[in-house]
């Protein structure tokens, strides 16, 4: 059996736009307020469900749908329903992985292994995300995800970055979206309620000491308007954090606009994150436009990359980084799998090494574009681009998928039609005119410190999907997705055994009158505030210098000025305050000061991490005149940017931070959880475990 013949060029155009353009549901349930509190003359909603998930993308989704078909009711809290990155962000290699289905023999330990070989990733998480990933994918295509089959049934999948084995699988550039469709149809159907417009402001906790809980959440809401502020409260004793990554922390970035995520909530909330220092950075076009990661297909087809400065003027400027035509086609290429920067390409000619060329073309203030109607001009002095000139792993690559034609359009319409479809429903027609893009920050990697089964440091407070701090210094392409899966349907199991053991008794908890409090407090200072802080200085601020001095290339000597910077204008904020005009820009007034809180957790991390000796590794490359090796171009090294070497003893721990208004950020690290031998784990021995509930541990466990 043979469907070689069969090429995604001839798809119908009707298949193609039902992989790109269709809605999500709307018609959800609507929570019902339990009370009504009087505080200081204002009337506050409460709401009470056995458990909480704050996000409705794909982690928050599955975590939900998972516990409601365990019987345990959940509401769901989101500031937009169905946007954010897992709807609106992504690339055409935002995949799945399924482990056990290698040619080469594949299985979970490999899996583990490949998950986990950047460092500053426990062992026991790569093992859960490997198994795991088996029940995230065929839950998913029970729902209806449209993953790709053969002619017998096996699942189409291909090799992507930090990847040897080509696990990945994909959908398409709306993998996510379609993953975010499969899980909202389920969760309508659940009657599963949704309280929209809402945005956390506060983590609510009972207790203290050893003894302090989660107790729920304290929102801003446009939903009702019992209050001019919008505040209301969520009491539940299991709160699931699945928010997303800090889409406004970075000037460049990939995310949709107005995704924030709720790190800076964990972090004033007492709760220990991990791995600040890792993140993902990679090429994409830029969020003035429309952001999406520019990887898989779209590079391995090779366009033509130039800039332009403010005249107008091209410059060819790849040119001067590589030394022939055929090394700086063949590596545009290789950015398809190798997409995110990472420090060690970016030496010897490597695949970064684009990365760092534009990165150098836009800080001269120029515009770096992609065109599909061009192929690479060639390296002077030597010949121009052929496809006949190619490394022999990319000659191979375009041979077996069959994209031999002239020109970058014509083999991405070979390859990949919807690649040109996504564009072309965002008014860009990459048949007709380059795009602009540049390197953006794409992912947090790392997040709040959870177990193996997605427990925070707070009892009854869990996290899934990209807020979570799951993945080390390096991870394969895709498994940010898989990751999400496994943690959501992990976090439900883990909360359904928590309820069986400790049935909700709705209680009020001591501390929701002092937290209201100090919510109005927080909204009569702000809201109208004529001497506070503008929004919008707030937010260029902060992401100026995220971009400048933390971002993938990051001079170590201007670390600490940057830090001093970001303490200053926490400072100020608490000084001053900020200037939030009216009622509806209270959730990102919100929003923007959480922000800057975690834009001085993760320089305060940088700081800590370079002062150990820590070096480049991962997507971010340190830079210092006491460097090593500087990268390597045709016209000479580049000595600005010297590489300081990976200490590789770090890939054997994690960096954890705390926050306290009190004492400030605080910094620790501990060694990298391990995992029993899973070879001795026997049928008789262990089910009994399963059946009493007793895999579930239930004692708290320590973070540092």
């Amino acid at each position: 059996m043979n469907n070689d013949d069969t090429v995604s060029g001839t798809v119908p155009q009707s298949i193609l736009d039902a992989l790109t353009d269709f809605p999500l549901p709307r018609d959800v349930a609507i929570p019902s307020v339990g009370e009504i509190l009087e505080v200081d003359g204002f009337r506050i909603p409460v709401y009470r469900a056995p458990a909480v998930v704050l996000g409705c993308g794909a982690a928050g989704l599955r975590a939900a749908v998972e516990l409601k078909r365990r019987g345990v009711d959940v509401l769901i809290v989101t500031r937009r329903m169905f946007w954010g990155t897992s709807a609106f962000s992504g690339a055409d290699k935002m995949t799945l992985h399924t482990a056990c289905t290698s040619d080469r023999g594949d299985d979970f330990r490999e899996m583990a292994r490949a998950l986990s070989a950047g460092g500053a990733m426990d062992a026991d998480v790569a093992y859960v995300e490997a198994v795991g990933s088996i029940d995230a994918f065929s839950g998913l295509k029970y729902l209806g995800l449209p993953l790709p089959e053969d002619a017998y049934g096996a699942v189409l999948r291909y090799q992507t970055d930090h990847d040897e084995y080509g696990r990945a699988t994909s959908c398409g550039p709306r993998t996510s979206r379609l993953m975010v469709k499969a899980l909202a149809e389920e969760a309508v159907r659940l009657g599963i309620p949704f309280l929209d417009q809402s945005t956390g402001m506060a983590l609510l906790k009972s207790g203290a000491g050893e003894s302090e809980k989660a107790a729920g959440l304290i929102l801003h809401t446009r939903a009702h308007h019992e209050n001019p502020y919008g505040l209301c409260a969520v009491l539940s004793p299991n709160v699931v954090l699945a928010s997303g990554g800090p889409g406004e922390l970075y000037r460049d970035s990939v995310y949709p606009k107005n995704c924030f995520g709720s790190l800076g909530m964990a972090l004033e909330a007492g709760l220990a994150l991990n791995n600040l220092t890792e993140h993902q950075f990679g090429i994409g076009t830029r969020r003035s436009e429309f952001p999406w990661n520019l990887s898989g297909t779209y590079v391995q087809v090779m366009p033509y990359v130039y800039s332009t400065d403010a005249d107008g003027r091209e410059y060819n400027f790849l040119a001067d980084h590589y030394r022939t035509t055929r090394e700086l086609a063949s590596n545009i290429f290789r950015k398809g799998y190798q997409w995110p920067f990472h420090a060690e390409r970016a030496l010897d000619y490597g695949s970064s090494l684009v990365d760092l060329a534009i990165y150098r073309e836009t800080h001269r203030g120029r515009t770096v574009w992609l065109d599909f109607n061009r192929n690479p001009r060639p390296v002077p002095g030597d010949l121009p681009f052929s496809l006949d000139r190619l490394d022999p792993d990319v000659r191979a690559y375009m041979e077996n998928a069959q994209a031999l034609q002239e020109t970058p359009i014509e083999r991405l319409r070979r390859m990949n039609p919807l690649a040109i479809e996504l564009y072309r429903q965002y008014k860009m027609d990459l048949a007709r005119a380059p795009i602009p893009f540049n390197v953006n920050h794409q992912h947090m990697n790392g997040g709040i410190e959870v177990d193996a089964h997605g427990r925070s440091s707070l009892d009854g407070c869990y996290a899934a999907g990209e807020i979570a701090g799951t993945h080390g210094a390096t991870r394969p392409g895709g498994s940010a997705l898989n990751a999400g899966q496994v943690f959501g349907r992990r976090c439900a199991a883990h909360i359904q055994a928590r309820l069986a053991r400790h049935p909700d008794e709705r209680r009020t908890p001591e501390s929701l009158d002092a937290a209201l409090r100090r919510a109005l407090a927080w909204f009569a200072r702000n809201v109208g505030n004529e001497d506070g802080l503008a929004l919008d200085e707030v937010a260029n601020e902060i992401q100026a210098r995220m971009s400048d001095h933390a971002g993938f290339v990051c001079h170590v000597d201007a670390v600490p000025a940057a830090l001093e910077g970001a303490r200053e204008l926490n400072r100020r904020i608490a000084g001053r305050g900020l200037r939030i005009p009216d009622h509806k820009r209270i959730d990102e007034g919100i929003l923007r000061a959480q922000t800057a809180l975690l834009s001085e957790a993760v320089l305060h991390a940088l700081d800590y991490y370079i002062r150990d000796g820590g070096g480049s590794r991962g997507a971010r490359m340190y830079c210092s005149a006491q460097g090593g090796q500087a990268p390597a171009t045709r016209l000479g090294p580049l000595d600005d940017f010297r590489v300081l070497p990976e200490n590789l003893a770090h890939r054997r721990e994690k960096i954890l931070l705390r926050y306290h208004p009190d004492t400030g950020m605080q910094t620790s690290k501990r060694p990298l959880r391990g995992i029993d031998d899973t070879g001795k784990i026997y049928f008789e021995k262990n089910w009994g475990a399963y059946l009493t509930g007793a895999i579930y541990p239930e004692d708290r466990r320590t973070t540092e």
